[in-house]
């Protein structure tokens, strides 16, 4: 009569439990040497226990076999990264490549190049694409149109203050002006007049001395009578003076 089958659960009973974990650890240790021994592979086995101590196998010394799977599982993990990202890549540069090639025929078909494959509807629909850019052109220039004539309009109403201002400007510095020539004027006119009225002012005959006073702009010239009877009074003068 066979063994019934052992239902595989965590053992209650403490004693039990450590004496199962000493035979199977025994025999899972035998099965790996004799697997590396009749199979020539290289196998590493380690165990913990539930107090941490170690149990441990290495057909070739556990260390290099660890060693040995890092290596592998890195390189292959380096591996499948660097393939993935280059797939990626590849694909990133076809969906680029493609939509390139696509704005490049869309440029050509807009400047009236290569439309022979083009049917009816893409004829038409090229049609209205460039109806729609026209449009949109035009209302563009519009609007810069009507910015520059309102900066032209800021600008001439600036200029016009700004002759006004000088204007007005040039209006006060006329009337200053002309406020201050009024006395000049007033001055001038009364010198004119004692210009015009020029006169001399000659001295008594019987003085030893003649002097002659000119008030004017205009210089006085005694005329030849006037300077010989001034000649004879003075003689007369001299003699009268040496007379006895």
């Amino acid at each position: 009569m066979g063994r019934g089958r052992v239902e595989l659960k965590r053992i209650e009973n403490k004693i039990n439990r450590q004496v199962t974990f000493s035979k199977r650890r025994n025999g899972l240790l035998k099965k790996a040497y004799e697997l590396s021994v009749l199979c020539d592979a290289e196998v590493a086995l380690i165990i913990f226990s539930t107090r941490g101590k170690l149990y441990e196998f290495g057909s070739v010394g556990t260390s290099k076999t660890l060693e040995r799977y890092q290596r592998c599982c890195y390189t292959s993990q380096n591996t499948n990264v660097a393939n993935h990202e280059a797939q990626n890549w590849y694909q990133e540069m076809s969906k680029l490549k493609a939509k390139f090639e696509s704005l490049q025929r869309s440029q050509r078909h807009l400047l009236g190049e290569d439309l022979g494959p083009l049917s009816v509807k893409e004829l038409q629909q090229l049609e209205r694409q460039l109806e729609s850019a026209l449009s949109q052109a035009r209302q563009r220039k519009t609007q810069l149109m009507l910015e520059q004539m309102e900066e032209l309009r800021k600008k001439e109403r600036r200029l016009g203050e700004i002759n006004k201002q000088l204007k007005d400007q040039l209006e006060a510095e006329g009337a200053t002006l002309r406020a201050l020539q009024a006395p000049w004027a007033t001055s001038d006119h009364g010198a004119s007049a004692v210009a015009g009225s020029s006169f001399s002012v000659q001295a008594n005959p019987n003085m030893d001395h003649a002097p002659t006073l000119c008030i004017g702009h205009h210089q006085f010239v005694p005329s030849e009578a006037a300077m010989a009877r001034n000649l004879a009074v003075e003689e007369n003068n001299f003699m009268l003076g040496w007379i006895p």
